[in-house]
């Protein structure tokens, strides 16, 4: 039960008790999201059970539903689209009202979760043979990473800039390289971050302290990033996007701000040099599908990113982990170690 970064407590709750048509999912594994810890996103909300990013068995099934059985292996989105609404038949699915009033119960950080009928039917996937349930809770995660890319357009040949290197600026790095990207640079503040991103495939990893729009002009022929991908949400890295983007670029707003920030944009360098700005906010069934055929095929190599694995009782421990940021990446809780 969260009430703040440093207040997650171990409570007992009953069951959650399952109706026609839902599901009843044993939690097996279920990461600590880097939203998880942003408190002007979370503590007024407070207290309740947090955790999207899971993986597990079906314990229960519901009278009527046919597609899954008792032991199936799942994936299960939190938040579902409608699929018909005038946001979703255009493609921006993430800002379906639907998309935004559907969850689960009670939350991933619990043993068990109650599956409603809609995400049954809209947001639950089986897992494929070869994929751990470990790797099944970066699913969320990818799947919002394939958005943001689809958003940005990326192209094979394009030069890509991560700034953040943390478990979406990681994903990122790996993506932009799967989808073809001619040149990928990581940039943080963490030596043990920019590490991972070397190991992970970006091709140069820079300190944020740096004059990276300098070393990107010396790395890439003269010319700053094709696409640039602020994963962290700070006004620092949200200047030094600004810099780094090339003519005819684009600048990808992954990672929010806190609500009310406003950061200057250079409207008139932007106008001229047609730099496009793109936003992306969690995803759809279609890129869902996506990470899990990246996972399951390699494409994307999650099981190096976990650097924890904790009970239910270490779920504070691991929030204090990922608020750090320190060396650690992805913070797995498994409800039933």
């Amino acid at each position: 039960m969260y009430y703040n970064n440093r207040d997650v407590r171990l409570e007992e709750m009953p069951r959650p008790k399952i109706g026609p048509g839902e599901l009843l999912v044993r939690i097996r594994a279920s990461g600590i999201c880097g939203t998880d810890v942003m408190e002007w996103y979370r503590v007024h909300k407070a207290p309740l059970v947090l955790g999207h990013e899971i993986a597990g068995e079906i314990a229960d099934v519901g009278e009527g539903v046919e597609r899954y059985r008792v032991g199936d292996r799942v994936f299960v989105s939190h938040h579902v689209p409608c699929n018909r609404c005038r946001y979703c038949l255009g493609g921006h699915h993430s800002v379906c009202d639907t998309l935004r009033q559907t969850r689960f119960e009670p939350g991933g950080f619990a043993e068990y979760i109650r599956v409603p009928r809609i995400n049954v039917g809209l947001g639950t996937f089986l897992l494929p043979a070869e994929m751990s349930f470990e790797e099944g809770s970066f699913i969320e995660p990818l799947g919002c990473v394939v958005r943001g890319q689809r958003w940005a357009k990326l192209q094979p040949g394009q030069s890509v800039l991560v700034i953040g290197s943390g478990i979406s600026g990681l994903l990122h790095v790996q993506l932009a390289r799967a989808r073809g990207a001619s040149l990928v640079v990581a940039t943080d503040v963490s030596d043990y971050r920019l590490g991972m991103a070397k190991r992970l495939g970006a091709d140069c990893s820079l300190h944020a302290s740096e004059d990276v729009p300098a070393r990107l002009k010396r790395i890439n022929e003269g010319r700053l990033a094709d696409l640039v991908v602020v994963c962290a949400g700070t006004m620092p890295a949200v200047q030094q996007a600004v810099q780094c983007v090339e003519r005819g670029g684009t600048l990808l707003f992954f990672a929010p701000t806190a609500a009310g920030v406003e950061a200057p944009i250079p409207l008139f360098d932007f106008w001229r040099n047609e730099v496009t700005i793109a936003t992306s906010y969690a995803a759809s069934p279609d890129e869902i599908r996506e990470a899990i055929e990246l996972i399951r095929t390699r494409q994307v190599r999650v099981q190096e990113m976990i650097t924890h694995r904790l009970g239910l009782a270490e779920t504070g421990l691991g929030f204090q982990l990922v608020a750090r940021a320190g060396d650690s990446l992805k913070v797995i809780i498994e409800p039933h170690r």
